[in-house]
């Protein structure tokens, strides 16, 4: 292929971009809700009830973007999907947005055609076990059996740390993180690993969750976040500002109860974001106080946190890495500005 030839195949690529870029906000319209791939059913982070009720970290993600897009957080649709499925959904276009405890990695990020919009939850693989079992440490785990969700990066990690801690163990893989779960409180599996919060989730579903431990181990990091398809800037950065917006009204102190009181304020930064001032609806393409709709709607990251993984649930944990970076944490959006 000549220099000329070259740069026509180029502008032709650049030219079907452009075309592309746009149709996912289009379609979404279109259909009047979006639609969001799921887990099939992870306490704290994407749950159904038995009304067919979605709540989780998770699942307010995608309520984020509803709010965005339409004005309402109810306007999704959700779709379960084991870890085996989430990423044809979402290539094949079955979903618009995976958001579903997934790990950020450079093959997910590049070969496999998908772009991560940011950072709901900072994880690392661990290792529950029973008690009566005597295991303090994963170091204590040669020779086990091992529950593991297959179609997830927990099989290659779990691989890597017994070999480097030259220890064997014997893998039993699931499609669902459910079975894995009960095949630990069968007995079938000496240990059950995945990210600490599917841990913690995964206890407070067995019939005496207080037998099982996690172990102090973490070994791996899980950055886990909202994930949309390759070719899209549009939606992708729609996506991406859903979030960050919760992150920053947090670190600027506006929650779903104050939102129309901090509209009177004399912060610049907080006046960009609720619209007051300046016009950044039109950034994106949306309504100019868009952002203060989600805030409203779904709340600020300390919010959804809280009353789905944090003190005021079930699961308990702690922010540790998830607090706002003033606070210690990880948790660091960019300015609206």
């Amino acid at each position: 292929m000549n220099s000329l030839q070259t740069l026509t195949a180029a502008a032709a690529l650049m030219l079907t971009g452009v075309a592309q870029a746009g149709t996912t906000l289009e379609a979404i319209k279109k259909n009047g809700f979006i639609k969001c791939g799921v887990s099939d059913g992870l306490p704290g982070f994407s749950y159904a009830d038995e009304k067919g009720n979605y709540s989780g970290i998770d699942v307010d993600v995608c309520r984020a973007v509803a709010a965005a897009v339409f004005g309402d957080a109810t306007k999704v649709k959700f779709t379960p999907l084991t870890a085996k499925e989430r990423l044809t959904a979402l290539q094949s276009g079955e979903i618009d947005v995976l958001s579903r405890n997934t790990t950020w990695t450079s093959s997910r990020d590049s070969a496999q055609g998908l772009n991560f919009t940011g950072i709901t939850y900072y994880d690392g693989q661990g290792f529950l076990v029973n008690k009566k079992l005597g295991v303090k440490s994963a170091k204590d785990l040669d020779g086990a059996t091992v529950c593991v969700q297959a179609g997830t990066t927990t099989e290659l990690n779990l691989s890597d740390y017994f070999r480097s801690h030259k220890m064997k163990f014997t893998p039993i893989t699931y499609d669902k993180s459910d079975e894995s779960a009960k095949s630990l409180e069968a007995g079938r599996c000496d240990v059950l690993t995945s990210d600490q919060s599917q841990l913690y989730a995964q206890r407070i579903k067995l019939a005496k969750p207080d037998d099982y431990m996690v172990l102090p181990e973490v070994i791996s990091k899980e950055p886990l976040g909202p994930v949309v398809r390759h070719g899209d800037d549009e939606w992708f950065d729609i996506v991406r500002w859903s979030l960050f917006v919760m992150v920053d009204a947090e670190e600027l102190g506006i929650t779903s109860k104050n939102v129309e009181e901090m509209k009177k304020s004399s912060n610049p930064d907080i006046k960009r974001m609720l619209g007051v001032e300046g016009d950044k609806g039109k950034d994106f393409g949306l309504a100019n106080d868009w952002m203060a709709t989600v805030i409203k709607q779904v709340g600020n990251y300390g919010e959804i946190f809280e009353r789905n993984v944090g003190q005021g649930s079930p699961l308990q944990i702690k922010r540790g890495l998830n607090a706002l970076w003033t606070q210690g944490g990880l948790q660091y959006a960019p300015p609206v500005r």
